[in-house]
């Protein structure tokens, strides 16, 4: 099993230890696009701090968000599941799970990001700003830097994929065999994406998913109803249904 996870645009500050080894992360074939990333975001944010910090979508006055960017190599790290923080890696709670449920974790989840493609979650990494759907000057966009590498190795995963990236991730590479999750509050007869519903349903399933492992749609569908209201299966998709407050779901589940 392999569990896809969105990263987060919070991320704990500071860091212990050396710098940067991109040798040493995990899927060493992505290598070399990290280094070329690497490199062009911390001298463009050293040289043109200006236009990363638009390309970021940042205001003028949130210009210390762009600070990481220009120590990227030499600032220190902290494993990725330490590093990204937010509603998902809170309910999720990876520093609390059981003996069996943390190797699983080790194994099976994988968080996809903008810098570095794919991380396992003793990685070390830096504070960095970057989202998948950034333009960065020079590049037209990550998708066609990130695909021809990103698609072959997900490709060469054996067993279940579970995909709980949101859409400008999961467009960074496509993986078409996998078990993609949604979750969405239905109320009144409408259905509709709440961001928060979402990312917290998403962290709770990983976390059952950790607990229980699993092979199949089946399963997934089978861990979803410990976490929403209803679960609807169409194709190789899993819905998750919620009727309320996704934090009201999972806090009142057995």
């Amino acid at each position: 099993m392999l569990v896809l996870l969105p990263p987060s645009e919070s991320k704990a500050s500071g860091g212990t230890g050396a710098g940067l080894r991109l040798d040493r992360l995990s899927f060493p074939a992505l290598t070399p696009v990290r280094a070329r990333l690497v490199s062009a975001l911390q001298r463009l944010a050293v040289e043109q701090p200006d236009s990363v910090r638009h390309a970021l979508g940042l205001s003028a006055g949130q210009s210390a968000a762009l600070a990481p960017n220009t120590a990227l190599t030499t600032s220190g790290t902290l494993p990725a599941l330490r590093r990204y923080t937010g509603v998902l890696y809170d309910a999720l709670d990876y520093p609390a799970l059981s003996g069996t449920a943390r190797g699983r974790a080790d194994r099976s989840l994988v968080v996809a990001s903008a810098l570095f493609g794919l991380l396992r979650p003793r990685d070390r990494i830096p504070d960095y700003r970057l989202s998948g759907g950034t333009v960065l000057p020079g590049l037209s966009g990550l998708a066609p830097v990130w695909r021809p590498v990103l698609e072959p190795e997900l490709a060469a995963v054996r067993g279940l994929v579970v995909d709980l990236r949101s859409g400008v991730y999961a467009g960074l590479a496509r993986v078409p065999s996998a078990v993609e999750v949604r979750v969405l509050r239905e109320q009144d007869g409408r259905r509709s994406v709440v961001s928060h519903d979402n990312k917290y349903t998403k962290g709770h399933l990983a976390r059952v998913l950790c607990e229980r492992g699993a092979q199949c749609l089946q399963d997934v569908a089978e861990a979803g109803r410990s976490v929403a209201d209803d679960v609807e299966i169409e194709g190789h998709r899993v819905d998750l249904l919620l009727h309320g407050l996704a934090r009201q779901r999972t806090s009142s589940s057995p």
